[in-house]
């Protein structure tokens, strides 16, 4: 069952007045007083925070910072400790002063946990704890975590807030169940603290009761993870560590000038698929739907300052990113082409000179995807006594910015995301190196690296080649419907809607009905990314034509293969414009690693082997990538389902 933070309530939504004001209360803990559980990327949450609303256009006089470190606040914010009494006096304050139609913002950075309920108004049995600095263990004169912040806490507040008719907008950054998991390597730091720490006896026995009744009002609550999921924090390029979620939350936000929370909730996530996370954002409420507060920022060009970049790797730029210099910050000619060199969190330098009069930059192209990186293999189990020597010197050199954990396990290596969680949807889900026949390990280890290489490069070009147009019309409509085998797989049942969180078993056929809701012909087409890092190709199968006329519909089927791991997988949904008297573009030849360099290849396969192969990208030039509309869709296989084969129509 999904114990979530706050009750989901149906209500009509509203837009906000242009005369209605923001409120926010940011809290980052990383330093806790009593309990051995400091953090390093709170405090750097908390300043990100500030200085994404200030962007936004909420001024700094109405944000309390709460923050373990209050250096590098911008000015005019009110700063505070992150303790109890301080986050529910500020939360206190900004409601009080608040009236309808403003919007109260609510932030928090740090750790969670779980502890019985003892009232009796948890569906699930467990309250959800927030934990400010000044959070203790159990004490059983009051039955409840010294100091803790509970949802229920929480809950009075905002029923309070939401009935004078102002909208509440939560971004939590914490998780609150390590059910599951074991992180046996990587650099991730999970943001959970479990019950032994904080030392919840074993006899305590959640009371049962009536559930506490929704909220009602207009809010949306934005989640780092799902609810069985754990939050991690992670260093950047240059020692800053930031939570994963808040980082790319409020890349986000700055980028998205005219969004509703979802489509923010959605590009955040494309984000961190990207990344080194292993947790899938969540979100929930009314004001989903709804324009994020706030007009944002009038221009994508970045400031120059001194000669220097005033953005860096916080802005999604990186070394070797070629930019256009500019004297306006809209609009006029280009001044110069320039390089980035080095690049920090927020600043960058260019690899030549900038012209005395440039003071903006735009981003024109970013550089090719890094090589594949391994840490240094990790032992699962400090007690198995097999010998992985031949495993080992088959890995490449460890890199101390892995792509991936290799695990030594069961005799072989498992490749773990670089949070080093092993198996995170249940045992074997993590993808294994399996010899073949006849293959050494070495080469089963140079096989599935160049697999891996190609798949997750390729996850990250397609979804950087989209541009995040968040405001854009998608091109696509894609409905999915399932036919459950039930264990016999000559005779699924009848056709019925998909619901991703159930997940999908052997057998089980997935039918997709995807329609051209642009007013442009599209080539469409679909790949399927397995939990092994394969690419798989579905459609258009055997060359037919993949070219769809605006409002024409076609059916694609795929069913899962018996024999399988449990695990998550993807469905990509893939759209080109058709140019006038162009070929067809059918982007199934990049499911295949042999094929990605086929000549003469279409435009789009063109501008993709540049950013797949460093040695084919022109510095000459910028490349402009050919407009590309992705969709991508979650599937969690159970045990027993496999990757898709095509099916005919």
């Amino acid at each position: 069952m999904r114990m979530s933070l706050f009750s989901l309530a149906i209500s009509l939504t509203c837009l906000v007045p242009a005369q209605a004001e923001i409120r926010a209360v940011i809290v980052g803990v990383s330093d806790y007083l009593t309990l051995d559980a400091d953090l390093k990327g709170p405090s750097n949450d908390a300043r990100l925070m500030a200085e994404t609303l200030i962007a936004r256009g909420v001024s700094p006089v109405l944000i309390t910072v709460l923050t373990s470190d209050p250096t590098g606040l911008p000015a005019g914010t009110a700063t505070g400790q992150p303790t109890r009494a301080a986050i529910l006096a500020a939360l206190d304050a900004v409601a009080k002063a608040s009236t309808a139609g403003d919007t109260v913002v609510f932030t928090f950075s740090g750790h969670g946990a779980q502890a019985p309920d003892l009232s009796g108004d948890e569906g699930g049995g467990y309250d959800e704890l927030f934990l400010p600095a000044d959070a203790a263990g159990w004490k059983g004169a009051i039955g409840a975590v010294e100091n803790a912040i509970t949802d229920d806490d929480l809950q009075a507040w905002a029923r309070t807030t939401l009935a004078k008719g102002v909208q509440v907008v939560g971004l939590i950054d914490a998780c609150f169940s390590a059910t599951g998991f074991r992180a046996v390597g990587g650099q991730g730091v999970a943001r959970v603290i479990d019950e032994a720490i904080l030392g919840i006896p074993d006899d305590v026995v959640p009371v049962q009761g009536p559930q506490a009744p929704p909220l009602t009002g207009d809010f949306v609550f934005l989640y780092s993870s799902q609810s069985d999921q754990r939050s991690f924090e992670y260093p950047m390029a240059d020692g800053t560590w930031h939570g994963e979620f808040t980082l790319r939350l409020a890349q986000t936000l700055r980028e998205a000038t005219d969004a509703s929370w979802a489509q923010v909730l959605a590009a955040t996530t494309e984000a961190m698929v990207q990344g080194p996370a292993r947790q899938m954002p969540d979100g929930e409420g009314p004001l989903l739907d709804a324009r994020v507060f706030g007009q944002g920022s009038t221009t994508q060009r970045f400031a120059i300052e001194r000669g220097k970049l005033a953005a860096g790797l916080l802005d999604g730029l990186a070394e070797g990113a070629e930019l256009a210099l500019y004297a306006t910050p809209t609009g006029s000619d280009p001044l110069a082409n320039v390089t980035l060199a080095k690049v920090t969190a927020r600043e960058a330098t260019f690899a030549t000179p900038a012209p005395k009069d440039a003071s903006w930059a735009e981003l024109t192209a970013s550089p090719p995807p890094a090589p594949l990186t391994l840490a240094a293999p990790v032992l699962a189990d400090p007690s198995d006594t097999r010998n992985y020597r031949q495993w080992i010197e088959a890995l490449p050199r460890p890199d101390p910015n892995p792509d991936l954990v290799p695990i030594l396990t069961e005799g072989i290596i498992a490749l773990a995301n670089a949070d080093g969680v092993l198996d995170p949807a249940g045992p074997g889900s993590t993808p294994r190196i399996i010899r073949e026949p006849g293959e050494t390990k070495a080469q089963a280890v140079d096989r599935v690296l160049e697999q891996a290489a190609h798949g997750l490069r390729l996850r990250e070009v397609l979804a950087g080649a989209t541009g995040r147009s968040l405001t854009g019309k998608v091109p696509l409509d894609a409905r999915i419907a399932i036919r459950a085998a039930n264990g016999d797989c000559d005779n699924p049942g009848p056709v019925a809607p998909f619901d991703a969180d159930m997940g999908v078993a052997a057998c089980d056929q997935l039918w997709l009905t995807i329609t051209n809701a642009s007013g442009s012909a599209q080539d469409i087409s679909v790949l399927y990314f397995t939990a092994d890092f394969r690419v798989q190709p579905i459609w258009p199968a055997q060359n037919l034509s993949n070219r769809l006329a605006p409002g024409e519909s076609t059916r694609v089927g795929l069913m899962i293969e018996p024999d399988s791991k449990q695990g998550q997988e993807e469905i990509w949904l893939l759209a080109v414009p058709a140019a006038p008297d162009a070929p067809r573009v059918d982007l199934t030849r990049l499911a295949s690693t042999d094929t990605t360099r086929a000549t003469p290849p279409d435009p789009m396969t063109a501008w993709l082997e540049t950013r797949l192969d460093p040695d084919a990208t022109s510095r000459g030039f910028s490349l402009k990538p050919a407009p590309l509309a992705m969709l991508r869709r979650i599937i969690r296989l159970t045990p027993g389902g496999q990757a898709p084969t095509p099916m005919e129509n």
